[in-house]
C-alpha cells in the first residue's frame, strides 16, 4: 500500500487537487481512466480502450496508473506493461508527475511503482523468480536473437544439415521459422506453407533441428527471447503458479494491445482469467506487425475472453492531425473487412486536403519531395518537423541519391544497435561466458578473439570446460596453442576472476576493457572509433546494480551504438527525416510524404496472398497517413523501372494508384500532376494587330527554297 505524508491535508488527497488531474482530460478519456476503480485491494471489471491516432493514449493510460494510485492502490502490486524499456520509464515519470500533483509524496511512488516494462523483460525476472520450478538454473543468461541463430547454427552444423546435397536454408531463415512457430502457436506445417515455401521439403529436418536446438539451449542454460514468453506462459499454464502469479498482481494494464502475440494475450488470459484489474489499450487500425508474431485477432476478440464482456470505451478525438487528414483517413480505414468503428475527429480546421501527386517515375518523385521539403523549409518550417514515409526500405533509394546531390541532410530510421557492433558484442560475451560457462555460443566467440584459435581449438576448449567442475581450472589446464601463448596467461586470469567475482560490479567490466582493448587495436583499423562504443557501455554497466541485472536488460533493450549509427549528421542540427512506416509508428510531423502509393508498394505485392493480409496493409497506409499534423502527400509514379526481370531484362512497368483510395474516395483528397502543366498564353488583341500589318506568306517563302 502506498504510504501517504501524515498531514491529513495531503492525506485526503484534496478534491480540488484530484478534480485538477482529472479537469486534463476529455469525457472520453475521464470514462476510461475512472473506469472500475473502487476501494483498495477491489478491481474493477475488464477493460479495452480503443485508442485512435494521436488520441491522448499514453496520456490516459498514465492517469488511470495514477488514478488507481491515488484511490489507494499499492504501486507494488501494479504490472504496467510496455513494448520498449523506454515507454515504461516514460509512463512511470508521467504517473509520478501526475499522481504527485494530487498526493505530494513523489518519493513513495516512484520507488513503488517497480513492475514496469516489457514483456520479455518481466518475463525475465519473473522467470528468476520462478526458475527452480520450471528446471531452470537462476544464473541462466539470455541469447539475443544473432546468438541465437549461431548457436542453431551450431546444431545444425552437429547434425550434418549444413553438408546436404541440395542446400539447406540458412541459420537465420532456421531460426525466423521457429520463433514464428513458438509465436504464433501454429503448426510447423502451417507456418512453412504460409510464410516460407520454399522450405516444405525440409519439414522433417526441421523438426529434428528445433529439437536439437531446444537441448543445446537447456544444457548450455541459455533462453533466446522467445523462451520468456513461452517458459511464462507454461508458468502461467500451471494453476497453482498462475493462482500464485495472479495474486502478487492486483492491476494489469497492457499498453499497444494489438501488437502482442498468441503467447502474450495467452499470459494474460491465465493469470487474470476473469478479467479483474485487467486493462488493455490499442488500436486494431494500427496493428502492422504480423511479420513479428503479432494478429490482430487478440484486440478484436478480448472482450468476449470474458462473461460479461469486456467493457469498452473508445478515444477517438485526435489531437495531431487536420480535420481533413483525418477525414481522408477515416475514409481509408473504414473500407476493412473488420474492425472497431470509430472515426477521428479534432477542432483542427483546414482548407487543405491531402494531395495525392501523380508524377511520371521514381525520378520525378524524389524531386517532388525534395521540391516541397526545401519550399516548406524556407517557409520556416524545419526539416526536423517533416518525414518521408515508405513501406520497404529500398522504396528511399531513388530519393537518397537527390538528397545528397542536393546536400540536404537526412537521417534514415534503422541504425545499429550496441549488440549488432562486432566489438560490443566481443565483450557482451566475456561477461556472458563468466555468469554462465555453459554457454556454448559466448564461449566459443571469445576464445576466437586469442590469436591462434580458430573453430576446432575453441570447440575442444568448450568440452574441456563443459567437463570440469570449475571453468577456471579447465582453461588453466588447456594447452593452448603457440600463437596463443603469451596471451593466455592473461586470459586465463582475467576468467578467474570474473567467475570467483573476486572484484565488485561494475569494476569487472573495466578488467574486461583492459584485457580486451588490445585485441580490438589488433583486429579493427578503426579500433580508436569502436573504444568509445565499449567506454560508453562502461558507463552504462556502472548505472545497474549486479552483472546479471545489467546483462539482462542490456540484451533486452540495447541503446543505440555511436559508431556505427546509419546516416545521422554530426555537423547538421537539422534534417530531414527518412522512414519506413513499420518504424514511423508511434511518431508524427507537421509535413509527412508517402512514397510509391500505388499497387504492387502500398499493398506489397508480396502482401496481398489473403484478406488478412491486405487489411493489414491497409492499415499500413492508415499508419502512414495518420503520422501528417497539417500537410500530407501521397505520391503516385506512373512508371517503375525495372532492371534484370527474368526474360524481360531492364524495362518500365506501368503502375496504378493505391485500391486503397479507390476513385470514390477522392472526394477527400487534392489530386494534383508534378511538374505542372504550363498553360500557353494566349495571344492578345494588341499583338495580333501588329501583326497582320506584318503578315507573311509563309508558304511561299518555304517554295522559294527550292527555285
Amino acid at each position: 500500500m502506498l504510504t501517504l505524508p501524515d498531514d491529513t491535508a495531503t492525506a485526503d488527497a484534496s478534491t480540488e487537487n484530484v478534480a485538477a488531474y482529472l479537469a486534463r482530460l476529455n469525457d472520453a478519456q475521464r470514462r476510461a481512466v475512472e473506469f472500475g476503480v473502487e476501494a483498495p485491494g477491489r478491481c474493477g471489471g475488464p477493460l479495452l480502450v480503443i485508442a485512435g491516432a494521436g488520441s491522448g493514449k499514453t496520456n490516459t493510460l498514465a492517469h488511470r496508473v495514477a488514478h488507481l494510485l491515488v484511490k489507494g492502490a499499492d504501486p507494488h502490486r501494479i504490472l504496467l506493461l510496455t513494448f520498449s524499456r523506454r515507454a515504461a520509464l516514460e509512463m512511470t515519470r508521467r504517473v509520478t508527475r501526475i499522481a504527485t500533483s494530487a498526493l505530494g509524496s513523489k518519493s513513495a511512488i516512484a520507488q513503488g511503482l517497480t513492475w514496469s516494462g516489457t514483456f520479455h523483460g518481466i518475463g525475465a525476472r519473473l522467470l528468476r523468480d520462478y526458475a527452480d520450478l520450471v528446471g531452470l538454473a537462476p544464473s541462466f543468461t539470455i541469447n539475443d536473437r544473432e546468438d541465437s541463430a549461431d548457436l542453431m547454427n551450431l546444431v545444425r552444423h552437429e547434425l550434418g544439415l549444413s553438408s546436404k546435397e541440395k542446400r539447406f536454408p540458412a541459420k537465420s531463415t532456421c531460426f525466423a521459422i521457429y520463433s514464428r512457430v513458438v509465436n504464433t502457436g501454429a503448426s510447423l506445417a502451417t507456418v512453412l506453407d504460409q510464410s516460407y515455401p520454399w522450405c516444405r521439403e525440409w519439414e522433417a529436418d526441421l523438426k529434428r533441428l528445433f529439437a536439437a536446438y531446444v537441448s543445446a539451449k537447456q544444457a548450455q542454460s541459455v533462453l533466446d527471447y522467445d523462451d520468456l514468453l513461452l517458459y511464462w506462459s507454461h508458468l502461467a499454464a500451471e494453476p497453482s503458479i498462475a493462482a500464485d502469479l495472479s495474486s502478487r498482481f492486483d492491476h494489469v494494464l497492457v499498453d499497444e494491445y494489438q501488437d502482442t502475440n498468441r503467447l502474450q494475450a495467452t499470459i494474460l488470459l491465465a493469470m487474470k482469467p476473469d478479467g479483474r484489474g485487467l486493462t488493455v489499450v490499442g488500436d486494431d487500425a494500427q496493428s502492422i506487425y504480423s511479420f513479428r508474431g503479432a494478429t490482430v485477432r487478440n484486440i478484436l476478440d478480448f472482450p468476449q475472453h470474458f462473461d460479461p464482456p469486456a467493457a469498452t470505451v473508445t478515444l477517438d478525438r485526435n489531437y495531431r492531425s487536420t480535420q481533413p487528414i483525418l477525414e481522408a483517413s477515416n475514409a481509408v480505414i473504414d473500407l476493412a473487412a473488420e474492425r472497431y468503428t470509430k472515426n477521428l475527429w479534432t477542432d483542427k480546421a483546414s482548407a487543405q486536403k491531402p494531395r495525392v501527386v501523380s508524377v511520371a517515375d521514381e525520378a520525378d518523385q524524389a524531386r517532388y519531395v525534395v521540391e516541397k521539403v526545401l519550399e516548406a523549409r524556407e517557409a520556416g518550417m524545419k526539416l526536423k518537423s517533416q518525414a518521408v514515409l515508405f513501406r520497404a526500405a529500398h522504396h528511399s533509394a531513388t530519393l537518397e541519391i537527390e538528397l545528397t546531390r542536393r546536400n540536404i541532410p537526412f537521417v534514415k530510421f534503422g541504425g545499429l544497435k550496441f549488440l549488432d557492433s562486432v566489438h560490443v558484442k566481443d565483450v557482451l560475451a566475456v561477461l556472458r561466458w563468466a555468469e554462465n560457462p555453459r554457454d556454448r555460443v559466448a564461449g566459443f566467440r571469445v576464445a576466437q578473439l586469442l590469436p591462434g584459435i580458430g573453430p576446432a581449438i575453441a570447440g575442444r576448449l568448450l568440452d574441456s570446460v563443459a567437463q570440469a567442475e570449475r571453468a577456471p581450472t579447465a582453461l588453466a589446464a588447456f594447452d593452448a596453442p603457440a600463437r596463443a601463448s603469451e596471451d593466455w596467461p592473461r586470459f586465463v586470469a582475467l576468467m578467474g576472476k570474473l567467475c570467483g567475482r573476486e572484484s565488485p560490479w561494475p569494476a569487472e567490466f573495466e578488467m574486461i576493457r583492459r584485457w580486451y582493448e588490445p585485441h580490438l587495436e589488433r583486429n579493427h583499423e578503426d579500433a580508436a572509433i569502436r573504444i568509445g562504443d565499449v567506454l560508453q557501455m562502461e558507463s552504462i554497466a556502472s548505472t545497474y546494480p549486479t552483472r546479471e541485472r545489467f546483462l539482462t536488460e542490456l540484451t533486452l533493450d540495447p541503446p543505440d551504438a555511436t559508431s556505427d549509427e546509419s546516416g545521422v549528421p554530426l555537423i547538421d542540427e537539422d534534417y530531414l527525416i527518412l522512414s519506413t512506416i513499420h518504424s514511423a509508428k508511434g511518431q508524427e510531423w507537421r509535413n509527412v510524404f508517402v512514397l510509391n502509393g500505388v499497387d504492387g508498394c502500398i499493398p506489397s505485392d508480396l502482401g496481398t496472398g489473403s484478406d488478412e493480409e491486405i487489411d493489414e496493409e491497409r492499415r499500413l497506409l492508415y499508419v502512414a497517413m495518420t503520422r501528417a499534423k497539417e500537410d500530407l502527400h501521397i505520391v503516385t509514379p506512373q512508371r517503375f523501372y525495372v532492371h534484370n526481370q527474368t526474360n524481360l531484362g531492364d524495362r518500365h512497368v506501368w503502375a496504378q494508384r493505391t485500391r486503397f483510395i479507390p476513385p470514390h474516395l477522392m472526394q477527400h483528397f487534392e489530386a494534383a500532376a508534378w511538374p505542372p502543366v504550363p498553360v500557353a498564353a494566349a495571344p492578345t488583341a494588341a499583338g495580333l494587330a501588329a501583326a497582320a500589318k506584318a503578315k507573311i506568306d509563309i508558304a511561299a517563302r518555304l517554295k522559294g527554297m527550292w527555285e
